[in-house]
């Protein structure tokens, strides 16, 4: 059950959704390369980066693509839904929400925002953005001023004792500290916030950027996080926001942005967008597409969509997304060693559909630490998906615990030399 909840929660409910639909717009030619989180801003302007889609191969994952492009999956799979998070189709086009407006907030230091899950980083006239993953319901992230206290790297994370408790309650007690390396979830950088308890970090958990997943702190990619720890000194103020709707322009052209509102903070925000947006037809004597606006709200993709040419003439056209060639590797992607007799594995699943086998496996493959998994070929009436190989019985059983706290997975230990 954990496990269908689980999918679900990060497909975002995608399955429910109506499939994506192609763009109306017609993409430009190919390119390899896209900036992915420095931009500069002109002035005047609230507007950054481009529109971008890619075509999908074969084992490709949404958890993949969004780190290669530095998104998170809350922004891949809001850009795209109906598009399978673990095992999407082969030759789809996907969007790359890589355009942001910028928080309504001074633009200096660090701003985040929670509820698109992304931080920028001001300096001069260029700002650098990365993903996050925040706070969950229970342990949410807070907003207002703070500054960046102090910096370390590769951190001793010390166990707080309410987090030492909850994993007390689930049968998986924690030492007082651990220090630097794979099972620390503070992974090799972090900046310590001046309210007590609170850090921006990095992670042994890639595929949780862009998920509410923490507890409260905020948490990067580990390549995210080493630029932001280089680009940024201690003193530095960090304003944490959460707004959901966005409006601003860019080369006179009136954007909007949408996200799914955290908890019941959706309306009061609607209607302070509301109140602006009003404000703005006032002043330039023009209607807006009020229904245009509310199914922008509605879809809450997290795409920037133009809702008004602000320009003497009007009628400008909408910037064309840029069409991406294919990585030739997918930066980040787990790498599955090859199967060996002298190894021990773990059975765990073993399921009808083959769609369901890869699904498991390829979450499997994202937890953090990794562990690596591949779905054998059908054998009767099912698929098996197997974990490791792993060196000796002690890291095997490991990952079968694992598999049981994160994933309600019940594994069965595999001896080396056994047949499969």
């Amino acid at each position: 059950m954990f496990l269908c909840c689980f999918i679900l929660y990060l497909n975002g409910c995608a399955a429910m959704n109506r499939a994506a639909e192609p763009s109306s717009l017609s993409p430009a030619p190919m390119q390899r390369e896209i900036e992915r989180n420095a931009f500069p801003v002109a002035a005047g302007d609230d507007v950054i980066g481009t529109l971008a889609v890619v075509k999908l191969e074969k084992g490709d994952t949404l958890p993949d693509i969004a780190r290669h492009f530095s998104l998170g999956i809350n922004a891949i799979s809001a850009a795209n839904p109906g598009v399978d998070v673990w095992v999407p189709e082969p030759g789809r086009e996907v969007i790359l929400p890589l355009t942001f407006i910028l928080p309504d907030a001074p633009r200096k230091g660090i701003v985040v925002n929670l509820a698109t899950m992304r931080l920028f980083r001001f300096k001069g006239n260029v700002v650098s953005t990365y993903p996050v993953g925040v706070g969950t319901s229970e342990r949410p992230t807070p907003t207002g001023k703070m500054r960046v206290e102090r910096k370390a790297a590769l951190p001793t994370w010390r166990v707080p004792a309410s987090i030492a408790e909850d994993h007390r309650k689930k049968g998986d007690p924690l030492p007082a500290e651990i220090p630097p390396g794979a099972l620390n979830p503070l992974g090799e950088r972090a900046l310590y916030l001046s309210k007590a308890g609170y850090l921006i970090h990095g992670t042994n958990k890639p595929a949780s950027i862009g998920l509410k997943a923490t507890n409260g702190c905020l948490r990067l990619y580990p390549e995210n996080v080493t630029a932001l720890y280089e680009e940024t000194p201690v003193n530095t103020p960090v304003l944490i926001v959460n707004q959901p709707y966005l409006v601003g322009q860019r080369d006179g052209v009136l954007y909007l942005e949408a996200h799914a509102p955290r908890e019941s903070s959706g309306a009061l925000e609607w209607e302070k967008l509301s109140a602006k947006l009003r404000k703005l037809e006032k002043n330039s004597g023009r209607g807006l597409d009020w229904k245009k606006i509310s199914l922008i709200r509605m879809e809450a993709r997290g795409v920037p969509v133009p809702i008004l040419d602000l320009g003497p003439d009007g009628g400008k056209e909408s910037v064309k997304p840029v069409t991406l060639e294919h990585p030739p590797q997918v930066f980040g992607a787990p790498e599955i060693p090859e199967l060996r007799l002298d190894a021990w594995y773990v059975l765990a699943a073993n399921v009808r559909e083959e769609l369901e086998a890869r699904r498991i496996a390829a979450i499997i493959n994202h937890q953090g630490p990794p562990i690596p998994a591949r779905v054998l070929s059908k054998s009767g009436n099912s698929y098996r998906v197997i974990a490791g190989p792993f060196d000796n019985a002690g890291v095997a059983k490991e990952a079968v615990r694992r598999l049981k706290l994160d994933l309600e997975l019940d594994g069965i230990l595999i001896d080396p030399v056994a047949k499969m």
